[in-house]
């Protein structure tokens, strides 16, 4: 990370009294943890702070962390405009608002005489944020409608864009990035921890071994570092209670994610030649199990958990009426890459999404298949 940027952020910090946290659209518990801790962190310096991201689907996931009070769905209302009246030649003695179905009227009565229509003026105020904080985002369309609905927010306020992963294109006035950190929750901690340390209690370090831990599989997978250990460590010491933390997120899985997980198994194909697991997933299975695709990720893990052999791990289903939607995962970082020069395609939580037109889910997921035996790929 760049020296430069976090005195910047800290100086921005110091500034402000009023920030506003972004996250991406269904956020994880990386996103979720490092906001949260986040929150409890600026409040211990007086600084009011709103958490706002669309799609709450996860967040029950998180219920056994403490939560902040203002986490919001959208940022509407965030900017006020104002009607200005000269009264340097007719002064305002009352003003009334009425509201009605369709519109509101309101009711200025003037000193004297009546009112000339040029001594009005509509004036459009500054943002009631001074600075905004975007966490575990990529880039400024991951924040979905909270981005569409306000895009001059990010041309009005300051923005600090704080993130790990390598695809980050820089949005942010202030880009505070550390593509070696496991997590956002990681990059955060250091910060925290070199601003002011005491301020880290039980709330604020269980918050962050949350980030550190999901973004982790709980230090399985290969972006755990001896730092990201050592910063755990340190959370620990701090007051974080890493086996219940683990309970939560691990151990005490909702019956809806076991049937759906079940339902997947039941499913899976080999394809031992180039070290492909992958299953197709049905509309009935979302419904039997009560689940929904937000739970496909974690899916995905439990199935390269269980297939050390796999290469590469795969989930098919119906996006939409006329969509497929192709979830890949890979045990290497190079065959992700080849995959991309193969398919195109977004990676989103470092896996590959792959759409495309149909309705038959096991026809797409063979034909993905057929394409990468095709190119070769081993």
């Amino acid at each position: 990370m760049s020296l430069d940027q976090i005195q910047q952020f800290e100086k921005l910090l110091t500034e402000s009294k009023n920030i506003l946290v972004l996250l991406p659209e269904n956020p994880d518990g990386d996103a979720i943890g490092s906001a949260w801790a986040f929150y409890f962190f600026v409040l211990k310096k007086n600084i009011q702070t709103t958490i706002a991201f669309s799609e709450h689907k996860n967040i029950e996931k998180y219920s056994f962390l403490p939560r902040p009070d203002k986490i919001v769905d959208n940022v509407l209302g965030a900017k006020d405009f104002i009607l200005s009246f000269n009264t340097k030649y007719n002064n305002i003695i009352d003003i009334k608002t009425e509201k009605k179905e369709g519109e509101t009227r309101i009711y200025i009565t003037p000193e004297k005489g009546s009112i000339d229509p040029r001594d009005f003026s509509f004036i459009p105020a500054k943002f009631k944020y001074d600075l905004v904080v975007v966490l575990d985002s990529p880039d400024k369309e991951s924040l979905g409608k909270i981005y569409e609905e306000n895009p001059d927010i990010f041309y009005e306020v300051p923005v600090v864009n704080i993130d790990h992963h390598s695809s980050n294109d820089r949005f942010g006035q202030v880009n505070v990035l550390d593509f070696n950190a496991s997590s956002t929750a990681e990059i955060l901690a250091e910060i925290f921890q070199n601003n002011n340390k005491n301020f880290i209690d039980e709330k604020i370090s269980e918050c962050l071994l949350v980030g550190i831990i999901e973004a982790t599989n709980s230090f399985q997978n290969k972006n755990t570092t001896p730092k990201s250990l050592q910063m755990a460590s340190f959370l620990m010491s701090s007051g974080a209670d890493q086996q219940k933390i683990i309970r939560y997120l691990y151990k005490t899985q909702p019956l809806s994610l076991l049937k759906f997980w079940g339902r997947v198994m039941a499913k899976l194909k080999w394809e031992e030649n180039i070290g492909l697991v992958w299953a197709p997933i049905l509309l009935e299975d979302f419904v039997q199990s009560r689940s929904n695709p937000d739970d496909v990720n974690l899916i995905l893990e439990k199935i390269k958990e269980n297939y050390s052999t796999g290469k590469i791990f795969m989930v098919v289903y119906s996006e939409k009426s006329e969509t497929v939607k192709a979830v890949v995962k890979c045990s290497d970082l190079e065959i992700l890459k080849t995959l991309i020069e193969i398919f195109g395609g977004k990676v989103k939580d470092d896996n590959l999404e792959i759409i495309r037109e149909g309705t038959d889910v096991v026809s797409v997921g063979e034909e993905i298949v057929l394409k990468i035996k095709e190119f070769g790929l081993k």
